[in-house]
């Protein structure tokens, strides 16, 4: 999706009512909890689920994952100078602790996120300078002109200059180092709801921000959320269950249809933005796992082996019982460049497979390592599990190593797996991201979470043409072609597009978001 160059915000939400006399507590639960509060340091589904309570952007995607204005009012391309973009910022906004939003803090969260170590710089290597112009304007200088910009911003958090500083945190926390600093466990937005407690992986406390920019454009019904990160699938919906909790995101697939049958309780569903599959260190020389002295992944031969013998349509009966499209390409459909005929799935060939891995040389197969989430993806484990299984028919001994996302995305931040299991989703709605943070060869800025050693000159050139490219034919050319060279080369394992459950008490009206982001300011109660 193309944002148009002139974008001009009339109203936020303009039909909504202004805010409940009967607001209330809603007592949230999902697998796992934010990483962290510093709102630059991860680009990380869940982390911006918790900030985005907390913090505004200055563009968002609502609940049907439209572009709306959020601190920005309005954003274009400056006339007569195509590489500038221009924000108006919304005036009379006030961070929680009472410092008046201006242009230089849209300004310093902007450089901030875009320098080391910040995780949201993949997002944001177009831009060449960032300026306040005056209190309320921002212009945006890009070193070519850059279409999507105004996409790349919708997770973009925007904090206050004059409080990162107070606290010593004028740069993002480098995560994969496990740097502590005041903004891990603290933080001061101009969000709907201020951060009252917070103990992480235990409990985070939020309050209604009465003095909030968009007290009247949205329901604010909630007046006290209460999140609970809860690791076990069976105690998160036993909560739900027993009133404990109100809320469940991302509801177990064995647990859906026992849910919908629960007195006072009902399943809201839908597609996720978000493609689950499997990453292979495919440049070393050797891994560091595999009980061999070379690196049987850098053979292509061994990678469509794999391909064939990871049964997706075995994973969406058996494990996802149903609740998952089979992929095969890591772009869901809503995404710009989304090919259908791409998007098919090969059926499995065990015995095609095994011939590929009999011409590579490896016919007697081989030993390795897969790291695995256990509490970030529907079920992860679990399709780690049956595809140790499937793995196992066609000689490939996988040692499965199983454990929470934290240390997961710190260890593959670090580069230490050979062969691990990610899910990814484009909040961008274009394959651009995508090519930029998984193909993009590794460098500073660009494929920082190309963790498989690919690299190719061409999907290089391609990556940082569309992403400067302004005619929408030829973009989408450049798209259609680089998708071919990856899809032939088998750089990743596709298994399916997640679907999502959100299981509530049935008077809560709350759709699911394919963004799996539930903001909360849009929840409305049915008394």
């Amino acid at each position: 999706m193309l944002p148009k160059k002139t974008l001009l915000a009339t109203a936020v939400i303009g039909a909504m009512l202004a805010t409940a006399a009967n607001a209330e507590t809603l007592r949230w639960t999902r697998s796992a909890d934010s990483l962290t509060m510093d709102p630059h340091s991860q680009n990380e589904g869940p982390t911006h689920s918790v900030n985005h309570q907390i913090f505004d952007t200055l563009i968002y995607q609502d609940m049907d994952v439209a572009y709306q204005p959020g601190l920005a009012t309005e954003w274009y391309v400056k006339e007569d100078e195509p590489t500038v973009w221009v924000f108006k910022i919304r005036e009379g906004v006030t961070f929680h602790e009472g410092q008046s939003l201006t242009a230089d803090d849209v300004a310093f969260s902007i450089d901030r996120a875009r320098r080391e170590p910040a995780d949201m710089r993949g997002l944001l290597t177009s831009i060449s300078e960032v300026r306040a112009v005056d209190d309320y304007t921002v212009e945006v200088e890009t070193h070519e002109p850059n279409p999507l910009l105004p996409n790349n911003f919708t997770n973009l958090f925007i904090m206050s200059r004059e409080w990162a500083e107070e606290h010593g945190v004028e740069e993002a926390q480098n995560y994969a180092a496990g740097e502590e600093t005041y903004a891990v466990r603290n933080a001061n937005g101009t969000g709907p709801f201020r951060v009252e407690s917070r103990e992480p992986d235990v409990r985070t406390v939020f309050v209604r921000n009465d003095d909030y920019w968009g007290i009247d454009h949205y329901p604010m019904e909630i007046s006290r959320l209460v999140f609970t990160p809860i690791e076990s699938a069976s105690t998160r919906v036993a909560a739900l269950l027993s009133g404990e909790v109100d809320f469940l995101q991302e509801t177990p697939v064995q647990d859906i249809e026992r849910l919908a049958n629960a007195d006072g309780i009902k399943n809201e569903q839908g597609a996720e933005n978000r493609t689950i599959f499997l990453g292979m260190d495919m440049g070393s020389a050797q891994l560091r796992t595999a009980d061999t002295d070379d690196n049987p992944f850098a053979d292509r031969r061994v990678r469509e082996a794999i391909n064939l013998a990871v049964d997706a349509t075995t994973i969406q009966r058996a494990v996802m019982r149903g609740n998952s499209q089979p992929a095969g390409m890591i772009a869901p459909p809503f995404v710009n460049g989304y090919s259908e005929e791409m998007d098919e799935v090969l059926e499995a060939d065990t015995a095609r497979a095994q011939e590929l891995m009999e011409e590579a040389g490896y016919g007697d197969g081989f030993r390795v390592t897969l790291h695995c989430p256990n509490d970030r993806y529907v079920n992860d484990e679990q399709i780690c599990q049956a595809v140790v299984s499937m793995l196992a028919r066609i000689g490939i001994t996988v040692d499965l190593v199983a454990q929470t996302r934290s240390l997961h995305f710190a260890e593959l931040a670090r580069g230490e797996y050979d062969f691990y299991l990610l899910g990814w989703g484009v909040p961008t709605m274009d394959s651009e991201y995508i090519f930029n943070y998984l193909y993009h060869t590794k460098e500073e800025n660009h494929g920082t979470w190309n963790f498989t050693g690919f690299s190719d000159e061409r999907v290089d050139e391609l990556t940082v043409a569309m992403g400067q490219e302004v005619d929408e034919d030829a973009r989408n050319e450049m798209i259609a072609e680089a998708w071919q060279i990856v899809h032939d080369e088998i750089v990743y394992i596709p298994i399916h597009h997640q679907m999502l459950t959100w299981s509530m008490r049935d008077d809560i009206d709350f759709k699911v978001q394919s963004e799996n982001t539930p903001h909360f300011k849009y929840l409305r109660f049915n008394n």
